[in-house]
Order: C-alpha cells, then structure tokens, then sequence
C-alpha cells in the first residue's frame, strides 16, 4: 500500500513545487508525466491514484486557506481530491488502449480544473495548473486561450505519448501567442501613486481597529508632493472601514480623503466598507474627485467565501467552527467591473476577483486601458496566496494585453506590464508608496473576444466523443 501511494503523492508535490510562492515550473511537467505513468499501469486504482496525487498537490499550495478557515481548508481539499479523483477513474472507464487512456487524463483533469474555476463556493481558482506555469513559455498562450488553454496544454505535453508532435503544436500557438498581439498602445500614459500602509500580516478585521488601518495609508499619503505629472492616486481595498452605521460620505474619513485629493489635486481611488444593515456590509472601491465628489462606484461581486460571506452558516456554528472571524456576510455587487479615472478606464477587480479571468474580461470589453486590483491579504499568514494573487495578476495582464496595478495595505503591491513583467513589487508588512507610469492600450485579444465558453465547450465535445468511442468498443465486443 505505501510503495502504491508513493509515487502518485511524489507527483503531486512536484506539481506543488511549481506553484509560486516556489515557481520551480518545470516540476509540474514533470509531476503530471509521473502521474500520468502511474494511472496508465494502475487502472483498477484509478480513484486512489487521481485521489493521493490531488492531494499532495494541494495540501500545500492551498495551505493559505487554513489561517482563514481549518474548515473551510479541509472541506475544499477533499473536493478538489474529489474532482481529480473521479477524473482518474472516468478516464480509465473511458479508455480501450494505453494511448487512449492518455488521451482522456487530459480531458478529464482539464474539466476537472474547469469545474475549479466554478465550484466549490462560486469557485477557489487558486493552485491551478497555469499558476504554476506563469514563469514558463506556456505563458505565452494566455492571450489565446486563457486559464483553461494553459492547464490543457500542460497536461497535453506531459501526458501524450506523442511528444514530438505535442511539441510541435503547443510550440506552434506558444510562438503565435508571443508574437501576434491584437491590442495596442493608444499612445497615452498614466503616472499613478499607489499607497501600501504597511501592517502585521496574520490579523483580522475584528481584532483590528479600523481606523488605525486608514491612518498609516494617510501618513503614507501625507509624504506626497503635489505634481503636475501625476494623475491618480490608489489606495487598496478595505483601506476605509466605516463601522458605525453611516455611510462613506457622511465619515471624517472621507473629509480627509477629500482634503488629500484638492492638496495634490489629483482623484483618488480608494477601497471602502460599508454597513448594509446589522447582518451585511458591502465592499467597494470608490472615486474621489478634486472637489470632492464621488464620481464613480463599484461594489465587489465576487466574494471570497469563509472571507466576506460564510458558506453554510448555521451548519458550521453547530459544529464548533469560529463563525464569528466572518460575523456578517459581504453583499455581493451588481454593476460592471469598471471605474472612470483621470479620463480613462480602468477594469476593476476587488482582490478575490483577479482569479477569475471573466471579472476583469467584462472591464475590457466595456473599453477600459487598464486592470487595477485593489486587495487585502493581511489575513494571511506566510505569502501563498500573495505570491499567487501576483502570478494571477500576471495572468490577467497576459490575457488582457493591459497593465495591472495591484494594491495592497501590508504586500504584495506592484506594477505589472501587458507582458505580464513585475516591476517594483513591495516587500511585506512594509510601508511603501510606489510611483510609476504606465502604458494605456486598446483593442482585444482572442481570448478577451472568446472567453472560456469555447474551450470550455471544445473539451466537453471532446469528453463526449471518448464516451461515444467507448460505447461504440462495448457494442462491437458483445457483438
């Protein structure tokens, strides 16, 4: 039994290995190879197989989630153990050769990270496989085909007996993705000034006084000289807390914020919570105009479950679980992920948002230049999930063929190109104000103009096509 599980779990930590905060990417060809090996000789373990190798690939590169809920961790491990799991067993059902069953391992797991990107909780997108290949060429396919096109063709390269001609074609759409770019600079610049406050990582809101939170962002604030050059200034999501059941408007804080934006005469981007009654809140990134006013709202629509909202409640209270870290759920947004600033647009995703390509599409389809992910990882201990946020953030970059700004009140917070390059990315508790210009651009990218629903449908026709095959060898063989 050991020597069995051995080898599937060993392929799981490599692929583990390949996720940031590691990055070693070239494990997770490796690790799925060693997998795939496995499945192939051990059918009658299919499960077990697909099972142990999940594991082992999340158990670590989600390990992020225990300091936010040992629940909620447990509960989307086994899941995702679940998925992979019946995975390896469909593919080995579907199969009538060895080539075959190659074959329909990456069809299977490739739905499998499909259905991730959905369910559980709406979707944990996190630890998938093109995370783990941000540093590598296959990168380079995220214009095309997004997410679900870079875990397809990971899976594709290191399962297929056919190698060389695997290469050949995934090689063919990596040059193609590199070299043949739809979007264009639209000749425009913006120079921003975005404000990390600075903090203990590993706290919550309810230990937290709100207002310490909002003063370090404004002394950091504070250390900024008015300049003709600049053109916004970003703080991130959660920076202004508003616990006394008023509104934003209505706060001292939002006086002080207004007072900043007329001294440097610039407006502010600024990340808000509300109180929406006494069992919600909502969580929205707001602008602040020179004058004073609020010239433009969005309220986050994807909320980070055990996060912002607390799946199945009265359930985990019943059982012991600290249902009082999340005392009010988040309610969701319904506007456009978009905000007018400084005359341009911007695509905005609230933190959990930036794992879901579809968030951050729907700004660039309403004619924004550029992405702006306002977070806050200060729940967080050690820098999985920041680390990873990044790598996602690069994806989106990638996808979009836009600049990402990532804002952060205790890291990380940075600047990414179209070209998905990190620049100035801050340490960690840190107090830091960043300051840079980046490039406007337009137009679409293929995958910007498809979205997943092609991939998605490309790989449920194929998966019919094995069970067609598949009934059709039954027939034949009773025949």
């Amino acid at each position: 039994m050991r020597r069995r599980s051995f080898l599937p779990l060993l392929a799981g930590l490599f692929v583990a290995a390949s996720m940031p905060p590691w990055g070693w990417w070239p494990l997770g060809f490796a690790g799925i190879a060693m997998y795939g090996s496995v499945a192939v000789r051990r059918r009658e373990q299919s499960f077990s197989t697909g099972f142990l190798f999940a594991a082992a690939w999340f158990l670590p590169s989600m390990a992020w989630m225990w300091f936010l809920t040992a629940p909620g961790y447990i509960a989307a491990i086994l899941i995702f153990c679940m998925m992979h799991g019946t995975a390896s067993f469909l593919a080995a059902q579907l199969s009538t050769t060895t080539s075959t069953h190659r074959t329909a391992l990456i069809i299977c797991h490739s739905l499998a990270e499909v259905l991730r990107l959905s369910f559980p909780f709406g979707g944990v997108p996190l630890a998938t496989l093109a995370i783990g290949q941000i540093s590598g060429p296959l990168a380079d396919l995220a214009p095309l085909m997004g997410v679900i096109g870079i875990s397809t063709a990971t899976l594709y390269l290191a399962v297929t007996h056919h190698r060389f001609r695997a290469l050949c074609i995934v090689g063919f759409l990596v040059l193609l993705g590199n070299t043949w770019d739809t979007t264009h600079p639209t000749g425009r610049t913006l120079n921003l000034s975005i404000i990390q406050g600075g903090g203990k990582q590993g706290t919550h809101a309810v230990d937290t006084n709100p207002r310490d939170v909002f003063d370090v962002h404004m002394a950091a604030t504070k250390t900024l000289q008015p300049n003709s050059q600049r053109d916004a200034v970003i703080w991130p999501e959660n920076a202004i807390s508003i616990t006394n059941h008023g509104l934003f408007i209505d706060s001292p804080e939002y006086t002080e914020i207004s007072q900043e934006a007329k001294r440097l005469n610039v407006p502010f981007v600024v990340g808000i919570t509300e109180d929406a009654g006494p069992r919600q809140f909502t969580n929205a990134q707001v602008v602040i105009n020179t004058d004073g006013t609020v010239t433009g709202r969005y309220d986050k629509v994807r909320r980070v479950p055990f996060g912002e909202y607390m799946p199945l409640r009265s359930l985990l209270k019943t059982l012991g679980a600290p249902t009082d870290l999340v005392p009010r759920d988040a309610r969701a947004g319904t506007s456009r992920g978009w905000l007018d600033i400084a005359d341009t647009r911007a695509s905005v995703a609230i933190s959990w948002e930036i794992f879901f390509g579809g968030r951050v599409n729907e700004g660039i389809a309403d004619g924004a230049t550029f992405i702006i992910n306002p977070t806050n990882g200060s729940s967080y201990t050690w820098t999985i999930l920041q680390t990873q946020q990044i790598a996602a953030s690069q994806l989106r970059a990638r996808e979009q063929g836009r600049d990402v700004v990532q804002i952060s009140p205790t890291g990380f917070s940075a600047f990414i190109d179209s070209s998905g390059e990190v620049h100035e990315r801050t340490s960690i508790s840190e107090q830091h104000v960043l300051e840079r210009s980046i490039q406007l651009r337009s137009g679409r990218t293929v995958y910007s103009r498809m979205g997943n629903a092609v991939y998605i449908w490309a790989l449920l026709i194929a998966f019919a096509w094995l069970t067609r095959r598949r009934a059709r060898a039954i027939r034949i063989g009773a025949s």
